[in-house]
């Protein structure tokens, strides 16, 4: 049996067994069902795409934590969303932005929020402070605590990640 064939019947098996209990979980987490189940079909492909073959010890305790990271992404665009809406929401009706550029805006923050998303946090952090507030190096050490040795490092780490997002390098 290959390796895809594991995968596949690991995950009909996972969904057989858990798809209603992971539903609902994520139905009382969102609100709303619609939602949940775009969630819970999500989860299960991404479990899919990762191509997972051997039985799961505690597959509730996985299928919670690959739900609650595709839930995290989904919040995070949501307010991502929000924030590009309420900012083009006060430009003049001549100057706002047509409906197709605004969806492709808006994909394209998504797209960048996904890269973003693969770095560690502090990471994250430098690149943010440094790329969209302008702070110095120096000014980034300070406010994080930690040496501009370490914040030159992070920005390293930052750049390599977006080149290869981009690149696939």
């Amino acid at each position: 049996m290959s390796t895809s064939d594991a995968s596949v019947r690991l995950v009909a098996t996972l969904y057989g067994e858990h798809h209603s209990w992971l539903l609902q979980m994520l139905r009382r987490k969102l609100g709303n069902i619609e939602n949940a189940a775009d969630l819970a079909q999500d989860t299960f492909a991404r479990i899919l795409s990762a191509n997972e073959t051997g039985p799961l010890r505690e597959p509730r305790a996985y299928l919670t934590t690959v739900a609650g990271r595709i839930a995290a992404q989904y919040f995070r665009r949501l307010a991502l969303e929000r924030a590009y809406l309420d900012a083009i929401a006060h430009l003049p009706e001549a100057t706002s932005p047509s409906p197709e550029a605004r969806l492709l805006v808006l994909e394209a923050l998504a797209a960048v929020s996904r890269v973003l998303d693969g770095l560690k946090p502090r990471t994250r952090e430098v690149f943010l402070l440094s790329q969209l507030d302008g702070l110095p190096y120096a000014e980034i050490a300070q406010r994080l605590g930690v040496s501009i040795h370490i914040v030159q490092k992070d920005m390293v780490k930052a750049y390599a990640h977006c080149y290869d997002a981009v690149y696939g390098g």
